[in-house]
């Protein structure tokens, strides 16, 4: 499992800016990143190097953060790739609630949030999936 921050953001400009400014001042290296939004506000969900240390920053700039577990799973990015992997968990029952992926390294990292996370684990593990742990991520091991 990986931690995720999800920031709740006002659709108001530099909002957006300033939060990444924040994080870059402490040194929190931006992973992976994806905005959901709708005309009132966003959802910003980033992995970062330090999740800890970005939640406890950004809670002190009193901006609405959460720590919120994901599943990292990495493949190739040849085609028909993430419709098999989603398939795994299609054929266990789980849900997708959102995913979002990233490249690094010649693969694709998939990462998702399921309807249960440890019927998830479960999943990766009877199909023998790669996933890449939250140290892995942030010292880019992997």
């Amino acid at each position: 499992m990986v931690s995720q921050l999800s920031i709740f953001l006002e659709n108001k400009y530099g909002k957006l800016s300033e939060i990444l400014s924040l994080l870059g001042s402490a040194d929190i290296r931006i992973l992976a990143a994806t905005v959901a939004d709708t005309s009132e506000f966003g959802i910003l969900r980033m992995i970062v190097s330090d999740p800890q240390k970005a939640c406890a920053l950004l809670r002190e700039h009193h901006v609405g953060v959460n720590l919120t577990e994901v599943l990292a799973i990495v493949t190739d990015s040849a085609a028909g790739s993430f419709a098999h992997m989603l398939s795994c968990f299609t054929q266990a029952g789980l849900s997708i609630e959102y995913m979002y992926c990233f490249s690094a390294r010649g693969k694709a990292v998939l990462v998702l949030r399921t309807s249960d996370r440890e019927a998830a684990r479960e999943v990766i593990r009877r199909n023998d999936l790669e996933y890449v742990s939250e140290e892995e991520l942030a010292g880019n091991d992997w």
